[in-house]
């Protein structure tokens, strides 16, 4: 879904019923049951436990049988997204304390990321995350297949700006960027835009990473090489530590942490409200 595309989002909320329902059922089975078979509430629990989704079954089948590249960057354009990364981090860990930003809306933006470039193995870590964190299976799934079935009103800006984000490879339009700013905040913008930053570094890594693990499944990649693979992946762990040190000297001398577009077409640019 492209960025003009986006500009209508669907008002509408999901609920996982089908999973609250099981269980309501499974719990109303156990009381109904005689007195000498009656769980205790370890077994209840452990019911929860085994019925609980995990990351393969909230994986959608497109991710999980990828063999070519959805979105493939070159070696510059992952040593740019390491950069951010030491300044952004903080801005995350901060939110987990201050939660000025809701974490859940956090994740979702993580999400809506990883789906825009297609990475399998950062989509099977931050499903796993995201069960972990109370999110439902359908939602995970649904976000993980560009559905908007989940996408709250107040949070649409956010999550459009995310997948905005990761169109541009990283580097979003100046005024979609204010836009988040205008709707949420700049101190709440910018832990949005860092968590977008940090996600797409991590599906930059991850996504040569998908190509080479399903090659040694014996079902490579039909746009990827061996070398592409290896020299993505040898290559940025050897340049993580440089980055990181371009990173916090740009942040020494104050230069911004934003890479944004700043060419604005008219022609291209939302409708003001």
């Amino acid at each position: 879904m492209m960025w003009h595309d986006r500009e209508a989002i669907l008002d509408r909320e999901g609920v996982d019923v089908r999973m609250s329902d099981t269980l309501r059922n499974a719990e109303g089975s156990l009381l109904k049951a005689p007195d000498n078979l009656n769980p205790g509430p370890m077994d209840l629990q452990g019911t929860r436990e085994k019925m609980r989704p995990g990351p393969e079954d909230v994986i959608p089948e497109a991710i999980r049988s990828m063999t070519e590249y959805k979105r493939k960057y070159s070696f510059w354009d992952m040593y740019r997204s390491f950069a951010c990364i030491p300044r952004a981090i903080p801005d995350i860990i901060g939110n987990k304390k201050s939660k000025l930003v809701d974490p859940d809306l956090v994740k979702r933006i993580e999400l809506a990321v990883t789906e825009v470039n297609g990475c399998a193995a950062c989509s099977y870590e931050h499903a796993k995350m995201a069960l972990h964190q109370g999110m439902s299976g359908a939602e995970i799934s649904s976000f993980l297949s560009g559905g908007e079935a989940f996408i709250k009103p107040e949070e649409a800006k956010a999550i459009v700006f995310a997948q905005h984000f990761a169109d541009s490879q990283g580097h979003p339009k100046e005024y979609a960027y204010d836009a988040v700013v205008k709707e949420y905040g700049e101190k709440q913008a910018r832990i949005m835009l860092s968590a977008a930053q940090v996600m797409i570094a991590g599906n930059m890594y991850g996504i040569p990473y998908s190509a080479f693990r399903s090659r040694l499944k014996g079902k490579p990649f039909k746009d990827s090489s061996l070398f592409f693979e290896l020299g993505m992946l040898i290559g940025g762990a050897l340049i993580l530590p440089i980055a990181f040190l371009h990173g916090i000297l740009r942040g020494s001398f104050d230069l911004p942490n934003e890479r944004l577009d700043w060419k604005e077409q008219e022609s291209t640019r939302p409708a003001q409200q």
